[in-house]
């Protein structure tokens, strides 16, 4: 079975790791977040598609959720003692990445033949496309201003309520080589439990993934970020009551209006299923939480469930 995955953040990376549990990887595209994409002390950072990476190959720090297991931070250190900005910290292992990649970039290679050549050198099976390669930025307005999306979200501790989340370049953007095909081939879409606003949202903002997406509806299922109404981790509950009015179900089903056929939900949400149905769109109700092995082929086995047998 043919799968495309839209993923960003912790999250989706949980759940692309729990697919390739159940289904053969090599059957898997995943399609990454590249909204959070920027540059730090002259290098080319991409969080999503790192998060994607690290995890997938068995590198990730589980415990934090990001980064590189034992990761040291010698060089992060040495910024601090001479006076540079330290508020996004890179740990000495992941700089190496990201020197690896930048340097690439500079000549002149697109992000995805970058992506691709790094994926295979940590091993992965699944394919593993930012979005676009071109430039593609999340910036996020406030009360207190606007600001590139890692300067809100790390910086200021994602303190300041956002009024308007905005992706600068998308008008301009086109789908990375073998997004489409990808998404054309696949017999289920689905998207993961991503921050539908800064992780699902710039990818569905170049405007032929989303065409794509829209017509393969009755094969495209999302899974709920929201557990009870609450985002296990991150900004996204409070993202959901200032852009979208509410927590519930039905505010996850309306960011993905027209594009979805099924919503997965947990059981905590049950009662919002109704809410869901009214919508046009089919709920699952299990447990979304993937906090071992088990709920995680759990929460697999229900996504594919919407493919007949």
């Amino acid at each position: 079975m043919k799968i495309a995955v839209l993923a960003g953040g912790v999250g989706g990376a949980r759940f692309v790791r729990g697919l390739t549990e159940v289904v053969d990887p090599r059957d898997v595209t995943v399609i990454a977040n590249v909204g959070d994409d920027f540059e730090v002390h002259g290098l080319h950072v991409s969080p999503d598609l790192d998060t994607l990476l690290y995890t997938l190959s068995g590198l990730g720090d589980d415990e934090r959720g990001w980064g590189r297991a034992g990761e040291t931070w010698n060089a992060s250190e040495t910024i601090e003692l001479f006076g540079g900005e330290t508020w996004f910290r890179l740990g000495d292992r992941d700089i190496g990445l990201h020197l690896a990649r930048t340097e690439a970039l500079r000549r002149g290679e697109p992000l995805s033949a970058v992506t691709a050549r790094l994926a295979r050198s940590v091993g992965l099976e699944i394919t593993l496309l930012p979005a676009s390669d071109d430039r593609l930025r999340t910036r996020i307005q406030t009360s207190a201003g606007e600001f590139e999306f890692q300067e809100w979200f790390v910086a200021r501790g994602h303190a300041d309520r956002v009024d308007e989340v905005v992706y600068d370049g998308a008008a301009e953007a086109t789908p990375a080589p073998g997004v489409l095909e990808a998404l054309e081939a696949a017999e289920l879409i689905a998207i993961a439990p991503s921050n539908p606003f800064v992780s699902i949202g710039p990818i569905l903002a170049v405007d032929e993934i989303r065409a794509a997406v829209e017509r393969r509806r009755e094969r495209v299922v999302a899974v709920s970020p929201l557990i009870g109404g609450r985002a296990v981790k991150g900004p996204a509950e409070a993202m959901f009551q200032s852009l979208a009015g509410g927590t519930g179900a039905a505010q996850v089903t309306d960011c993905y209006k027209g594009l979805i056929g099924a919503l997965v939900i947990d059981e905590a949400d049950a009662d919002d299923a109704a809410a869901v149905a009214e919508r046009g769109v089919r709920p699952l109700v299990t447990r979304t939480l993937m906090s071992e092995p088990e709920a995680r082929q759990a929460l697999v086995e229900t996504v594919l469930g919407l493919v007949p047998a």
